[in-house]
């Protein structure tokens, strides 16, 4: 589905530089009449859980349909990344809709149990119920990163539990294997390991705030790896045994795909430094998957003209253009 090759200038080739700058405030800035437009809403996610989004719908023509945003690991409805892919198709005429997985973004309080990468179910559920929002138009939708995973976990139900109205996913520089990329982030540019540590002691804080009576973390935020942060924090997820058991929980490697029977274009790139490439290599074949591996782009990058364009959602659009006209 992908047409053309993402070239990026010479000197904007830089993994590192693809990265960083795809995450920082300059490439969302500017009117954005999505946020505009953006009001708040609670989704039940089942099971009594909840989760915060974001609803823009067109203010004066009917939508096209409805596009749904799942950000990365410790990212939020607010991530650059979605505010800048949101703000672009919106103005292509989109209802847009930006999700927060559980205690992202400010949505800390809304649940007592801690988010783990593996909540497949009620992020499936939410997705499910943020369709009906737009019944009789279709629904896409797009994730990047942690939430790339989880958008090729909700393709994967579609043949046990559909959404009806639910067209085609997009997954950008997804997570295949969680236990890999953790320690990629480990071992790659101390400013990644430094930067996600961070942003989930901070969370880990936030949640204890909200449930003095549940989590004491003090004794664990020393940790400085997020790996060691992730086999001491295992003692709050007593449904896995041990870490390893954790991640085989969503890790989508081997030949888990093959099953696959709804549409999905995933994107990712060859120097990513925390996703390794070769798991793409290995994705079994399947025509209902359409896997683009580009040289460049490092982490949810990909911009070009740089800093403020990004190529993979030009590609996004022209795909759905291709949809829409059969």
């Amino acid at each position: 589905m992908v047409s053309e090759p993402f070239l990026p200038a010479l000197w904007a080739r830089s993994p590192h530089v693809q990265t960083i700058f795809g995450s920082l405030g300059l490439r969302a800035a500017g009117k954005n009449e999505m946020t505009d437009a953006s009001r708040e809403i609670i989704m039940d996610a089942g099971n009594g859980g909840r989760l915060l989004g974001y609803h823009s719908r067109q203010p004066v023509r009917s939508p096209r349909g409805l596009i749904i945003l799942i950000h990365g690991w410790e990212g939020s409805s607010d991530s650059t990344y979605v505010l800048s892919t949101g703000r672009f198709l919106f103005r292509r005429g989109y209802d847009i809709f930006r999700l927060n997985l559980r205690d992202h973004g400010r949505s800390h309080h809304l649940n007592r149990e801690l988010f783990h990468g593996a909540l497949t179910d009620e992020t499936a559920q939410a997705v499910g119920n943020i369709a009906r929002l737009l019944p009789d138009r279709p629904c896409y939708l797009i994730g990047f990163s942690l939430g790339g995973n989880f958008v090729l976990r909700i393709a994967l139900r579609q043949s046990v539990s559909p959404i009806p109205n639910l067209r085609r996913a997009f997954s950008i520089s997804p997570a295949l294997d969680p236990y890999q990329a953790t320690l990629a982030i480990d071992s790659s540019l101390p400013i990644y390991r430094i930067y996600f540590l961070a942003k989930w002691k901070r969370s880990l804080r936030r949640k204890q705030h909200c449930f003095p009576e549940l989590y004491r973390f003090d004794e664990i935020l020393h940790h400085k790896t997020c790996m060691a942060l992730t086999e001491a924090i295992m003692p709050w997820y007593t449904e896995f045994a041990n870490y390893r058991e954790y991640f085989s929980h969503y890790t989508l490697t081997g030949n888990v795909l093959a099953s696959l029977a709804f549409p999905v274009t995933i994107i990712t790139s060859a120097d990513d430094p925390v996703i390794p490439v070769e798991d793409f290599h290995h994705l079994p074949q399947n025509r209902y998957l359409d896997v683009s591996i580009q040289p460049y782009g490092g982490h949810c990058g990909f911009l070009d003209p740089f800093p403020c364009g990004c190529w993979y959602e030009r590609r996004i659009a022209e795909t759905l253009e291709q949809e829409e006209n059969g």
